[in-house]
């Protein structure tokens, strides 16, 4: 099958560190490779995909912020632009498209006759999406929870896929640190300061990585940095060779959001270290951990000290053996490339009854 992946223009695909929406763009494009299908990924040009055909000759936004001077408010609107053309002049050669970026390539995508796919990697229950799925209705949506799927239109709804990542890509490790992690955001949704209360009453370290989120820059000095000391430590944006590290020794990773969460990438990366996830009842959370397998659902800090003890006497082979059998990447490209198949079959019977002739 011809599959064409169009990437957001702002990180490439892989991200160096945060991406989550490119690196799972990527994991899904190498597992489909593998599986002997003719991919191609639309996107920047620093991305670096082996083997997937790129189609793009500009640069990631995140580009052009590491030369040094601030990036024009319109840049983003540019880079989009040449995505556009790029996806006008190409995207007809392929079987499928999968858009996983703004709503922009909608409007292209619908043209081009051919199915057409959208992973929301963010909520879907807001007004812009309500307006997008009453735009463009023949889209498919492929939803990356069960929480997330509750609030797409069943007329749009492919189905729901559940993210995965390579097996290889983290191994179990014994948690001997024996500190508490957070990976994430530095944001209000993110709640990185319920993870440091969590941390203090339970006598813990913890160790807090990832960005400051761009749109909430101010919470990071406010809320996060009059908390760091010596038993509260700040790392800052890590890459998978970090995120082995920080969450290989961790004893527990902490995910306390207070957003619905359409999936959380970072909860089965913990997996994949053999490591047990503190996470609070929100959106996907649920769909994802398995309590009192994988980690804890807790709704709030209080219960979380409670039950402690109970995640650190969990199983961490137990932990990595679950992720391995519900969140590979193989996984994840076989139910999709399902979805692919379903719609593409559909398409060449109503083909072939349009096109029969009149008895």
């Amino acid at each position: 099958m011809r599959i064409a992946h169009v990437a957001p223009v702002i990180y490439p695909v892989p991200p160096s560190t945060y991406g989550g929406t490119e690196r799972v763009i990527a994991d899904l494009a190498k597992a489909q490779l593998r599986d002997g299908h003719d991919v191609t990924l639309f996107g920047p040009a620093d991305s670096a995909l082996p083997n997937v055909r790129p189609i793009g000759h500009y640069r990631s936004l995140a580009w052009h912020e590491r030369q040094g001077a601030d990036a024009p408010p319109g840049l983003p609107a540019v880079l989009e632009a040449q995505l556009l053309r790029d996806l006008l002049a190409y995207g007809g050669d392929h079987d499928v498209i999968h858009l996983h970026g703004s709503a922009h390539a909608s409007g292209v995508a619908e043209t081009l006759g051919i199915p057409v796919f959208r992973t929301i990697h963010w909520r879907a229950d807001e007004a812009d999406h309500t307006e997008h799925f009453r735009a463009f209705p023949q889209e498919r949506i492929i939803a990356i929870s069960q929480s997330q799927a509750a609030v797409v239109p069943v007329s749009n709804l492919a189905g729901v896929v559940h993210h995965g990542i390579p097996a290889d890509r983290y191994s179990a490790d014994q948690g001997a640190g024996g500190y508490l992690a957070f990976l994430g955001r530095m944001t209000d949704q993110k709640r990185p300061d319920r993870a440091i209360e969590l941390a203090h009453a339970t006598g813990r370290e913890i160790r807090l990585a990832g960005p400051i989120d761009p749109g909430n820059p101010g919470y990071f000095d406010s809320v996060v940095r009059p908390a760091l000391d010596e038993r509260v430590r700040y790392v800052g944006s890590i890459d998978d060779a970090g995120k082995q590290d920080l969450l290989g020794n961790a004893a527990a990773l902490v995910f306390p959001i207070d957003w619905p969460e359409p999936f959380g990438l970072v909860m089965i990366e913990a997996m994949a270290c053999g490591t047990p996830v503190i996470a609070w009842r929100q959106g996907s959370v649920a769909e994802v951990v398995e309590d009192g397998i994988t980690g804890i659902v807790v709704d709030s800090t209080g219960e979380a000290v409670e039950r402690m003890e109970e995640v650190l006497k969990l199983e961490r082979t137990a932990i990595r053996r679950r992720f391995e059998h519900r969140f590979s990447d193989e996984r994840m490209a076989r139910e999709t490339l399902d979805l692919y198949r379903k719609a593409c079959s559909s398409r060449s019977s109503k083909e072939s009854s349009a096109s029969a002739p009149s008895p």
